[in-house]
C-alpha cells in the first residue's frame, strides 16, 4: 500500500529541491530514557484528598482545582483577634497591628477576614484549617501600632515607609530593642479565647460534623516565637511550656467542638524536631547545638518524639484524643531552591534533587543539614512509634520557582511524593496566581482536562530506573478505574521509554501534557496504543505528562473473576510462610494470582502465582502477618481479594541481652543524668527495671522522667512507663534524671535490667 506522507514529512524534501539539492540534516532523535513499570497489584493504598491543598487561594483558582483544603495561617495569625479583625505582622513587618480591610467593622465579628475565608471556602467545596493563637498575646484593637516605636524606644536600624515610627525593633548598632511592652500592640488572653473563637466559628457556620471548620492548627511555628514575635515573646518556648500550652488550647478546642481535628506543633522545618524553640533560641546566641540544656534537661530526646509522648500520654490519662496531626513545616534549604525566580542552571537543576529530601535515604540534603532527611517516612516513623493512630501532615511547604517550568516541575514531583509516599495532609505556602506554571503542576492532578480530570485516589506501584531522569507516579481512579499516571522529565532532553503495565488493560492512553511548547496551560496530545504489556513513549525535555488509561470496556473483558478462597498456612519457619488457596471458581479465565501482605498502611504484593500455592519469604521471626489472594484474567481484571489469613512466623531461640550508656552534666552540688537503655538480645522486652548503685553516699536522685525513680540508700531503682515498657531487639530508649551529690559524683559502673547485667 501507498501511504501518502504528512505535510511535515513531505517538509525536508521541499526544502531540499528549493535549496538546489542539499541534504539537510536529519531531526534529532530523543535520547533513551530510563524504564518505567506499573503494577496495580502493588503497594495499594488511598491518596488522601487533603495533599493537594493551599494556603490564601483565590476564590477562582480554588474552584478551578477544586481545592480539597484551604489554610488560613503563617505569622500573622498568632496574634489574629477575630472580633476586632486585625493581624500583628510580627517580624514580617516591623510588628504592626494592621486592620485587615472589612467593609462592615460594626458588625464584627461577623463578617471577619476569618469568616469570609470560611465562606470562600464553603462555596467551593474545600475544607477549612484555621489557625487557632495559642502564644498568650492578640492584638488588642482594630487601631493601627507597631511593637516598636521610634518615639518610645529611640532609633532604629529599619523602619516602615509609610509608618516612620514603626521600627524593625534593632539598634543602630545591631543590639535589638529590650525592655518595650507588649500592651502597645497587643492585649494578654487565654485558652477562653480559643473557646470563644471556636463557638463563634460554629456559630456562624456550624460544628465540624457539620460542615463547620474541620481542621484547626495549633499557632503557626511556635518554636519561632521568640525571634517572629519578640516584642510580646523574646524568649524560646522550652519542651513543658509548649506540652502544656497545647493541653489548655487544644483541650479547649476540642471542648467546644469535639469533631474538630486539630494539628501540632506546626514547626517550621527540620530542626522543629529535634530542638525546642528555647534550645534553638539558646544555641542560635552560644553555639550550644551538642548538648543543648533543654534537650539535656528531658532526658536527650528530640522535641519531636518527647511531644508524641505527651500527647499520648493526655489521652490515656483523659480518654482524649488532643492531638490528630503531627504537623510540621518543610522548606527546602538548599540554596536558591526557594526563590521566587527559578535561578541559573546549577540552581534549577539542584531544585529537581532536592525534592528527595522528602522520601529518600541516599539523599544527602545538600545544604547545611547535610545528612539524609526523609522527612514524610521520619514523620511516619515518630507517630507510630510514639502515637500510633497520628496522621502526619505540612501545612507549609514551597519549592520556589513559581513564574518558571522548572517550579512547576519540581511541584509536580513533590505532590506526586506526597501521594506515593502516604502524606495525610499539605497546604502549598502560599498559593501562586492562575497564571503561573506552578498552578499548571496542581491542574496535572486536580484538574488536566478543564473538566475536572483528576489523578486517581488510589496509589499504585509506579517505579522508574532512573528517578532523577523521569519520575514516575500512578492511581487508580475510583469512578471509571482508569489508570493515571504523571510522568514528569527533569532533564533538558527528550527521552523515550518503555512503560511496563502490570494488572492494566486498557488499549488507548490518553495524553495531557504541560511544557515549554505551551506555558498557558495543560494541552491535550494524540492519544497513544497500548499492548497488553504496556506501552512505548517520547517525554519531552522538561515536561510533566498525565496519562490516562481508560479500563477496556470491549464486551466479554470486563468481569473479574472471583475471589479465590482463603489462604492455609503449610509450613511455617521464623522466616517464610507456606500458602495454599482455593481456585477461582471461573479458574479456566484466571492466568495468575496474586499473594498481598495487608498492615495499618495498605497492602503489599509479596509474589506471584500461576498456581494455588506460594511460599512468602523474608519475613521477621515471631511476627503475625495477614495475607490475601487476588486472582487475575488476560484482560487484566483483577478479583476482590481473598478473606485474610493471619499467621505468626515461628520464634527464634531467644537470647537476652541489654547495654547502658550513662552521662552526667555536673555542677557543684547538682548534676542532670541522661541513661540509655538498649535491648540487644534477640527476643522483646515487655516492660523492664534498671537497677544500679551509686558509689557514694552523697549522690541523690531529686526528680526522674521516662521513668518511676526511687531511691534506698546507694541503691536506685527505675521502673519503665507504660509508652516506654517494651523494648523490641535493637530498640532502645532514654531517660534520666535530677540529681545532688555531696563530695564527688562518679558515674555508676554496674547496671541490671530485669535482674540481669548489662554490658
Amino acid at each position: 500500500m501507498l501511504v501518502r506522507p504528512t505535510t511535515t514529512a513531505l517538509l525536508p524534501v521541499v526544502l531540499a529541491t528549493a535549496l538546489g539539492g542539499l541534504a539537510l540534516p536529519e531531526p534529532a532523535l530523543a535520547a533513551t530514557g530510563p524504564a518505567l513499570a506499573v503494577d496495580t497489584t502493588a503497594a495499594r493504598h488511598q491518596i488522601s484528598p487533603y495533599v493537594y491543598g493551599m494556603n490564601f487561594a483565590d476564590e477562582a483558582l480554588a474552584r478551578d482545582l477544586r481545592l480539597p483544603v484551604h489554610r488560613y495561617g503563617g505569622n500573622a495569625t498568632t496574634r489574629y483577634n477575630f472580633r476586632a479583625d486585625t493581624t500583628n505582622r510580627a517580624s514580617d513587618w516591623f510588628f504592626e497591628n494592621i486592620p485587615n480591610d472589612n467593609p462592615n467593622p460594626d458588625d464584627l465579628p461577623e463578617g471577619s477576614e476569618s469568616d469570609r475565608f470560611v465562606q470562600q471556602n464553603k462555596a467551593t467545596g474545600a475544607a477549612t484549617v484555621m489557625t487557632m493563637p495559642m502564644l498568650g498575646w492578640i492584638a488588642k484593637d482594630r487601631s493601627r501600632a507597631c511593637g516598636f516605636s521610634v518615639a518610645k524606644y529611640g532609633p532604629q536600624q529599619s523602619t516602615d515607609t509609610w509608618a516612620p515610627d514603626c521600627g524593625n525593633g534593632v539598634k543602630p548598632d545591631g543590639s535589638p530593642v529590650t525592655g518595650n511592652d507588649p500592651e502597645d500592640t497587643s492585649v494578654a488572653v487565654g485558652p477562653e479565647y480559643a473557646t470563644d473563637f471556636v463557638n463563634h466559628l460554629k456559630g456562624q457556620f456550624g460544628a465540624a460534623a457539620d460542615g463547620g471548620v474541620q481542621f484547626y492548627n495549633l499557632d503557626n511555628e511556635p518554636d519561632l516565637w521568640h525571634a517572629t514575635h519578640r516584642d510580646v515573646r523574646p524568649t524560646g518556648l522550652g519542651y513543658d511550656e509548649l506540652r502544656d500550652r497545647t493541653y489548655e488550647y487544644a483541650a479547649a478546642i476540642k471542648a467546644a467542638d469535639p469533631g474538630a481535628k486539630t494539628l501540632g506543633p506546626v514547626g517550621w522545618g527540620l530542626n522543629s524536631i529535634i530542638f525546642s524553640g528555647l534550645d534553638q533560641d539558646t544555641c542560635s546566641r552560644t553555639g550550644c547545638w551538642s548538648n543543648p540544656p533543654d534537650k539535656a534537661a528531658h532526658g536527650g530526646q528530640d522535641l519531636g518524639p518527647w511531644y508524641l509522648d505527651r500527647m499520648r500520654e493526655y489521652e490515656q490519662q483523659h480518654g482524649t484524643r488532643i492531638l490528630d496531626y503531627f504537623d510540621v513545616h518543610l522548606y527546602p534549604q538548599q540554596s536558591g531552591v526557594l526563590g521566587e525566580a527559578a535561578g541559573d542552571a546549577a540552581t534549577q537543576a539542584l531544585r529537581l534533587r532536592s525534592t528527595r529530601q522528602l522520601w529518600d535515604p541516599t539523599y544527602v540534603d545538600e545544604s547545611w543539614i547535610n545528612s539524609p532527611v526523609r522527612f514524610i517516612p521520619r514523620m511516619r516513623e515518630l507517630v507510630d512509634q510514639h502515637y500510633p493512630g497520628t496522621k502526619i501532615a505540612m501545612t507549609e511547604y514551597n519549592w520556589g520557582g513559581f513564574g518558571s517550568l522548572n517550579g512547576a516541575l519540581a511541584h509536580a514531583d513533590v505532590l506526586g511524593i506526597f501521594g506515593r509516599e502516604g502524606l495525610d495532609l499539605a497546604t502549598l505556602w502560599t498559593a501562586p496566581t492562575a497564571d503561573q506554571p506552578v498552578a499548571n503542576a496542581f491542574r496535572i492532578y486536580r484538574n488536566y482536562d478543564g473538566q475536572g480530570g483528576a489523578f486517581g485516589e488510589t496509589s499504585v506501584q509506579a517505579t522508574s530506573a532512573d528517578q532523577g531522569k523521569l519520575a514516575v507516579y500512578a492511581a487508580e481512579r475510583s469512578a471509571d478505574k482508569a489508570l493515571t499516571l504523571v510522568v514528569v522529565n527533569k532533564t533538558g532532553d527528550d527521552l523515550t521509554s518503555p512503560i511496563a503495565l502490570t494488572g492494566a488493560s486498557a488499549s488507548t492512553a490518553q495524553v495531557y501534557r504541560y511544557s515549554g511548547a505551551d506555558l498557558t496551560g495543560v494541552v491535550r496530545e494524540a492519544d497513544l496504543p497500548v499492548s497488553a504489556s504496556g506501552l512505548t513513549t517520547t517525554f519531552p525535555a522538561n515536561s510533566i505528562t498525565h496519562l490516562v488509561l481508560p479500563r477496556d470496556t470491549t464486551p466479554g473483558d470486563t468481569q473479574a473473576p472471583t475471589a479465590p478462597g482463603k489462604p492455609t498456612a503449610g509450613t511455617i519457619t521464623g522466616d517464610s510462610v507456606a500458602l495454599t488457596w482455593t481456585p477461582s471458581t471461573d479458574d479456566t479465565a484466571v492466568t495468575g494470582y496474586d499473594v498481598h501482605r495487608v498492615d495499618a498502611t495498605g497492602t503489599v504484593k509479596v509474589g506471584s502465582a500461576t498456581g494455588t500455592t506460594y511460599t512468602v519469604t523474608g519475613l521477621t521471626p515471631d511476627t503475625p502477618y495477614t495475607f490475601v489472594v487476588t486472582a487475575r484474567d488476560a484482560a487484566g481484571n483483577v478479583s476482590a481479594a481473598s478473606p485474610g489469613l493471619t499467621v505468626r512466623t515461628a520464634p527464634t531461640a531467644p537470647t537476652v541481652g541489654c547495654t547502658v550508656g550513662y552521662t552526667a552534666n555536673s555542677w557543684p552540688g547538682g548534676f542532670t543524668a541522661t541513661v540509655t537503655v538498649k535491648n540487644t538480645g534477640t527476643t522483646a522486652i515487655d516492660g523492664w527495671k534498671l537497677a544500679f548503685d551509686f558509689p557514694t553516699a552523697g549522690q541523690k536522685v531529686a526528680q526522674g522522667w521516662s521513668a518511676t525513680w526511687k531511691q534506698n540508700g546507694t541503691s536506685v531503682t527505675a521502673d519503665s512507663m507504660s509508652w516506654n515498657g517494651k523494648l523490641t531487639p535493637g530498640a532502645s530508649t532514654s531517660i534520666g534524671f535530677n540529681g545532688t551529690w555531696s563530695g564527688t559524683n562518679p558515674a555508676p559502673t554496674s547496671f541490671t535490667l530485669n535482674g540481669q547485667r548489662c554490658g
